[in-house]
């Protein structure tokens, strides 16, 4: 009796745990009757009889809490991984000693005003830095920690060296080699005071009445043949006070000036200027004192005005001849001629005509058969026919040389001018011209020429830049300085009045610029007058009522991208 008792009991506390722990698991509609079957069938009732009591009661525990168990492992499978945080890497600057703020900058990618920025707040001293200072290690690692970036230390890399391939000029010439050239003179004065008229005497032609208004506007280049057989080369160069830069070029490539002023009209603005154009060429001078046929004619007041300005006439007792003459009706111009003979003698001109070639652009223009053209004297050498020179930043291989007259030369001897055709591109007036050996030659003289102009355009640039730097890092810091002691809400305040200022203030500023604006294209015949307008405009000082804005300048005629240009700036 006991033991059936204590078997059902046995029994009601294994369904009772079974119960609470599969309760969870099974449906709700599944009613006690069916569960019970479930769990305990028949034959499985039937054999607990002939087994052990022990084992029984283990077995039937332990299965359900398996069950369970693995249960909770797929549960616990099926939970979502969180990502996984990948650290971020920190940048490496490479870095050396004695680095640059300029450098350091351009490492890290930043601009130079967030160098400073970051040293400011640092505890260095960065009053008297600028972009070229080396800095110590120190500051370079503290600006790069501060900007969330790694260091990393490495030799210097060095700046590839473009070697010099630049022509000059052969060195003194061998005594024995040298021979005698005719002069070379430039005929210089004020405006109307009849300078191309005098060479329309001399050479017999009309250049004054081909002349704009009367007014040479050209610096020309012509060889006259005197009565004696001797040979001049003359330079007649503008009197009109825009082209100063002209006068000054004659008289850098000539031998002898002569000075004209008119005897009714004195000394005037450009007859000054052109005597201290031969000062500082230091070349000799000859006074030739016009239109002295006119009754209110004065020479005696020329000379005696040109004393204030050390030209001593040879009456005075000084070394500058004086000659009378009237160049509208050819009177004493023979005396003039042989002035200019006698002080070249006096002088030795003289020339080596081997060699290369060695020269100077007296003028430059673009002509529509031949392409660029230049005037050029040659000083040195014999230019000959598929030379190879070097200018400014051009290069040319001679296809042709032309006189004044338009006659083909073959070949141009030291003091000559000579039109040369066969530039690639056009040069400037005034540049000096070498000959080298070959096309490969000129083209790497060019290009280190270009490379040159570039680096002296950014030094240039680099100092503007370095000064605005400046400026606003001083406007920063007082700007900084301006927020000490305030609290949050006080720099809000402040930071929100000025931005409210400065946008009110743009439109305005937007407006007066695109009205007080002209935008200028200049096309002109010559190198010369794009030069002598060029000049002019730097000379104006009304930007305040109207901003003159040059877009675009050039020498040659007018074409179909001009007009374009013109179109789109709604240029003048």
């Amino acid at each position: 009796m006991k033991r059936s008792m204590l078997q059902r009991i046995e029994r009601v506390l294994q369904l009772h745990s079974l119960c609470r722990q599969l309760n969870p698991l099974c449906p709700r509609s599944l009613s006690t009757r069916q569960w019970r079957s479930a769990l305990f069938p028949p034959q499985s009732l039937a054999a607990v009889h002939h087994r052990p009591q022990t084992s029984n009661f283990l077995e039937t525990t332990t299965q359900p809490c398996r069950f369970l168990s693995a249960r909770k492992e797929k549960v616990q499978k099926k939970e979502k991984l969180q990502p996984i945080k990948v650290k971020e890497q920190k940048k490496v600057v490479e870095v050396w000693h004695n680095m640059t703020i300029r450098e350091l900058a351009k490492a890290m990618g930043r601009d130079i005003d967030d160098i400073y920025e970051t040293l400011m707040y640092s505890d260095f001293d960065v009053d008297n830095l600028k972009p070229s200072s080396a800095l110590t290690p120190e500051m370079i690692k503290a600006t790069i920690k501060k900007s969330g970036m790694k260091h990393m230390y490495m030799e210097k890399k060095e700046e590839k060296i473009v070697e010099n391939k630049d022509a000059v000029k052969r060195g003194p010439a061998d005594p024995s080699l040298l021979v005698p050239r005719h002069p070379v003179v430039a005929i210089m004065g004020h405006v109307d005071h009849g300078k191309t008229t005098l060479l329309d005497q001399l050479r017999k032609s009309q250049i004054t009445a081909m002349e704009a208004g009367g007014i040479t506007q050209h610096i020309g280049a012509f060889s006259v043949y005197l009565a004696s057989g001797d040979k001049i080369t003359f330079l007649d160069t503008p009197g009109h006070a825009a082209f100063s830069a002209m006068r000054e070029r004659g008289a850098h490539v000539t031998d002898i000036i002569i000075l004209v002023v008119a005897a009714d009209d004195g000394v005037m603005k450009q007859t000054i200027e052109s005597i201290q154009h031969a000062k500082n060429a230091r070349v000799p001078v000859i006074l030739a004192i016009n239109k002295c046929d006119k009754p209110e004619a004065n020479p005696e007041r020329v000379k005696m005005e040109l004393l204030s300005h050390n030209i001593v006439c040879e009456e005075f007792g000084g070394d500058v001849q004086a000659i009378t003459i009237s160049a509208l009706k050819g009177e004493n111009l023979q005396a003039l001629a042989e002035a200019v003979i006698t002080l070249s003698e006096m002088l030795e001109l003289k020339a080596d005509r081997t060699g290369l070639v060695e020269g100077t652009v007296i003028e430059c223009r673009t002509d529509k058969g031949k392409g660029p053209v230049t005037t050029a004297i040659v000083q040195r050498g014999t230019l000959k026919k598929g030379a190879v020179l070097v200018a400014g930043k051009a290069w040319a291989k001679v296809r042709l040389m032309l006189d004044e007259n338009n006659t083909v030369l073959n070949e141009v001897l030291p003091s000559m001018p000579v039109e040369i055709v066969g530039w690639k591109e056009l040069p400037s007036a005034g540049d000096e011209i070498l000959e080298v050996e070959s096309e490969q030659q000129a083209k790497e003289v060019v290009q280190w020429r270009t490379y040159i102009e570039e680096q002296e355009k950014i030094e240039k640039d680099l100092e503007v830049i370095e000064l605005k730097q400046k400026e606003h890092r001083e406007a920063h810091r007082k700007h900084l300085d301006s927020f000490i002691g305030m609290t949050w809400k006080q720099k809000s305040a402040v930071l929100y009045r000025t931005k409210k200022t400065l946008m009110s203030k743009r439109p305005a500023e937007t407006t007066a610029r695109d009205k007080a604006t002209v935008p200028i294209i200049i096309k002109g015949d010559v190198d010369g007058s794009v030069e002598a307008i060029l000049g002019v405009l730097d000379t104006y000082d009304a930007d305040h009522e109207c901003e003159l804005d040059l877009v675009h300048f050039g020498v040659g005629d007018i074409s179909e991208s001009d007009v374009a240009l013109a179109e789109t700036f709604s240029g003048k």
